[in-house]
């Protein structure tokens, strides 16, 4: 068994691959076409492009720093920084250090001539022209920069490098030098700036200081805050709060276990309890030892007497004790519980009232204490641009190192870099094929949709009962008469013939994906049905995306789901058309609770009644690999029909949504082609475009020549239907 799977797979990929070479063979003038059109546009562009050659100069470049170190023991210049490099490189090609070398190298002049311009262009045309023959990039992530210059004349390419980099050299030298005495000169005016604002808000916080009689001192160094014993208190009391809840706690559940005990077992229990209680356990251990020599009693000691008669008082006075000590523990405890909840309760009245007044004060002091926090920023603000000045004013007379030096001046290349003819022509070919077969495969691969009436008939086994023409809209409004109409007469006609037994009268029509135009089938194909004088239902039991009820004109709300959930009757949701023999019945809104409704009892006892009382019955469904809705109405239903567009989707899809129709055990009729241009297709011209010629000539002789076009009425499908009562409000 494992031999002949192994056998299978390999015969599988053999195939596989004959199907390849199948369609490289098939469109190998495609493929070549291609493959020569890339090699000869790429040859011919190689050998006729002017030869460019090339030069680079190689600098070294650096943040600007001093070569001491700085005012506070290191250097200013930071770390590598990939955005600064990248400034730098616009600047070696920006207008500042460009246009210079476009003066001293007269490239103006030397291309008017070379290129034969009438004039001389302005300098902003001649920057542009040059900075798209310049190359800027950083040598392996180092600080050293490449200026690479293109040029027909190797000399000139050689210049143009080492002029940019002398060039942008210069510009940074000059910048530097007028870059430290502006910033000193800024920075003594933001000082300034600073001590006139601190001035100003000393003064004001002075005076709130002042108004609100805050105990608060601003030492001139420092910014101590006002001293308060706000926190410190409230947390005082929070503990003593919560120390009385926990002898609170404490004491109402040993109250409350006492008072549920008997007075036997609060005798018991009460050494355990309260062990604390001295006088109580004295009293129990007393009881203990008379009850103990009263149950022993000696032989020699009557019940009546006299030693006998004082151990019982004795016990009878011992448990009067006993009881009065406890009701004094149990009347102490409720006392205490009493007094403790007081506590609680005055605590928190404490805790409440202190928090109100600190809220108080808070929001009274509030603006002091912001005005001080903007007097402490603006006082560091100012530390740090004096320290900023005095660093700068030393660095400014300390010696600057290079900050950029040029290692490698631009050399004359002896040949140029493009084109390269060896290397365009080899990458012209590589292209050129890949390109071919790619072509050839994309073409095949748009091939795969359905085409032709025997694709179907190959693909599904199954009979094409009809083709239907493009832009076909409501029968109902454009006739029997219509063109389309002579289309669906003809699929009607299929599908009498098609199904096995005359009783089969509902039908559901599906299709793979979405937009096959199934819903506009349905609705036609009942449109036909009933200009024949048949009595049909169709019923729109798309509950996802219903649409038959918008070519009727009709509302929505009321529909299938009523009725199937039990909210209104049958002739409440059933509408009537303008054909008298076909009844609409729409889909209602689909709710939470209408999910797997078309899988009920009901659904089912609603087509089992339906088929007695109409000829036919036609379901709309969701496309069938949508949503498990469309399988399980086709499983319901005695007869399903596939429709299928024309050049929309893949083969394997229409197939897959046959094997879900046979899936569900049930009976295919056929296929319908839909949405066919019989004008553009000379395949389906023949087959069904006569119709037009045909109708166009009967219109112009005033009727059709069989009277109404109509091919013969079919006897009625089922017997001992209801009859359809016409006059009833559906």
């Amino acid at each position: 068994m494992q031999a002949e799977n192994n056998s299978r797979k390999s015969q599988d990929a053999k195939l596989h691959f004959l199907d390849y070479w199948r369609i490289i063979r098939i469109r190998k003038a495609v493929i070549l076409v291609v493959f020569l059109l890339v090699v000869l546009t790429t040859s011919l562009v190689s050998v006729f492009l002017t030869p460019t050659y090339s030069s680079t100069a190689r600098i070294a470049i650096k943040k600007d720093s001093s070569d001491i170190a700085g005012l506070l023991g290191f250097e200013s210049a930071g770390q590598y920084d990939p955005y600064w490099m990248s400034t730098e490189f616009e600047k070696i090609q920006s207008k500042k250090v460009i246009y210079p070398v476009i003066t001293e190298l007269a490239l103006g002049e030397k291309w008017k001539e070379r290129y034969r311009w009438p004039t001389v262009p302005p300098i902003d045309q001649l920057y542009s022209r040059l900075r798209g023959l310049i190359d800027i990039k950083q040598y392996q992530n180092t600080s050293f920069i490449e200026i690479t210059a293109y040029s027909e004349d190797r000399q000139e390419a050689t210049d143009i490098a080492n002029w940019i980099a002398e060039s942008y050299k210069k510009v940074r030298l000059e910048s530097l030098e007028g870059y430290s005495g502006s910033g000193i000169e800024k920075l003594q005016e933001s000082l300034a700036t600073n001590e006139f604002e601190i001035a100003k808000k000393q003064k004001d916080l002075d005076k709130l200081r002042k108004d609100l009689e805050i105990a608060d001192i601003l030492a001139p160094e420092g910014s101590p805050r006002a001293q308060t014993v706000g926190p410190q208190k409230l947390v005082k009391l929070e503990m003593a709060l919560t120390d009385i809840e926990i002898k609170l706690a404490l004491a109402e559940s040993l109250h409350k276990e006492l008072v549920g005990l008997s007075r036997e077992e609060l005798r018991r229990s009460a050494v355990t309890l309260i062990p604390n209680n001295i006088r109580l356990n004295q009293l129990i251990s007393g009881h203990d030892v008379v009850e103990q020599n009263i149950i022993n009693n000696p032989g020699n000691l009557g019940k009546q007497s006299e030693r006998w008669t004082r151990w019982l008082d004795l016990r009878e006075y011992l448990n009067n004790q006993i009881d009065s000590e406890l009701d004094g523990i149990l009347a102490g405890l409720e006392s205490q519980v009493r007094m403790l909840r007081d506590q609680r309760k005055q605590m928190g009245q404490k805790i409440t009232e202190f928090e109100k007044e600190e809220r108080q004060n808070a929001t009274r002091n509030r603006p002091y204490f912001l005005a001080k926090r903007d007097l402490e920023q603006l006082t560091q603000q100012g530390m740090i641009l004096k320290n900023r000045i005095y660093q700068e004013e030393v660095e400014s007379q300390l010696p600057m190192e290079a900050i950029m030096e040029i290692y490698d001046h631009a050399e004359a290349s002896l040949r140029p870099v493009r084109p390269n003819i060896a290397l365009n022509v080899a990458l012209g070919v590589i292209v050129g094929l890949i390109a071919g077969v790619g072509l050839a495969f994309f073409i095949e691969y748009l091939d795969t949709s359905v085409k032709t009436i025997d694709d179907v008939e190959q693909a599904l086994e199954a009979p094409v009962l009809g083709v239907i023409p493009q832009n076909v809209g409501s029968l109902l409004e454009e006739g029997p008469d219509s063109p389309h109409a002579e289309a669906y007469r003809v699929l009607r006609t299929g599908i009498l013939f098609s199904r096995k037994d005359e009783k089969l009268n509902t039908m559901t029509v599906v299709s793979g994906g979405a937009g096959e135009g199934k819903s506009t089938t349905i609705f036609n194909l009942a449109t036909v049905f009933a200009q024949n004088e048949k009595r049909i239902l169709l019923v729109d039991s798309d509950l996802r995306r219903p649409s038959l009820h918008k070519i009727l004109g009709v509302s929505n709300a009321r529909g299938l789901t009523n009725y199937l959930l039990g909210e209104a009757e049958l002739d409440e949701v059933v509408q009537t058309t303008k054909l008298e023999t076909m009844d609409f019945l729409p889909s209602g809104k689909l709710l939470s609770s209408s999910m797997g409704i078309l899988n009920s009892e009901k659904m089912k006892s609603f087509i089992k009644e339906m088929k007695g009382r109409y000829d036919y019955v036609l379901f709309d469904s969701p496309p069938i690999m949508g949503v498990s809705d469309a399988s399980i109405l086709t499983s319901e239903v005695d007869m399903a029909l596939l429709v299928v567009q024309y050049r929309k989707y893949p083969q394997a899809m229409t197939i897959r949504a046959k094997q879900m129709v046979e899936k569900v055990g049930q009976n295919l009729l056929g296929v319908v082609l839909n949405n066919i241009n019989i004008s553009q297709d000379s395949y389906y011209y023949y087959y069904s475009g006569y119709y037009y010629d045909y109708y166009a000539g009967s219109e112009e002789a005033g009727k059709p020549e069989d009277g109404n076009g109509e091919p013969p009425k079919e006897p009625s499908a089922v017997s001992g239907r209801q009859p359809l009562d016409l006059g009833r409000k559906y």
